[in-house]
């Protein structure tokens, strides 16, 4: 899947194809002549938790893949060729009487 989030969209298109097949199954009382909406309203809430399940296994998997991850610091900036530290200042005069 896709970086950025992919895998998000694909959790909320599985709850969205839950919801339509929950409202295709209890919520339309209108019945067509030759379609069957409690069926597709079924079928949807089915595809729509088979998706649910691989998008969130996948979403485990890939955390756990990640978090072992180790990281390496490295420095980009390096001193000018020739560079030279200054000499420390002069030791301040003494005082005294």
């Amino acid at each position: 899947m896709a970086r950025g989030g992919g895998w998000s969209v694909t959790i909320g298109g599985s709850i969205a194809l839950i919801i339509i097949g929950a409202i295709l199954k209890w919520g339309v009382s209108w019945k067509p002549a030759h379609l069957d909406l409690g069926v597709i309203g079924i079928i949807l809430m089915c595809g729509g938790v088979v998706g649910l399940i691989v998008s969130i296994v996948f979403t485990m998997r890939r955390s756990r893949r990640v978090s072992g991850a180790q990281v390496y610091e490295q420095s980009r900036y390096a001193e000018p060729p020739g560079y030279t530290e200054p000499p420390p200042p002069p030791p301040p005069p003494p005082t005294g009487p």
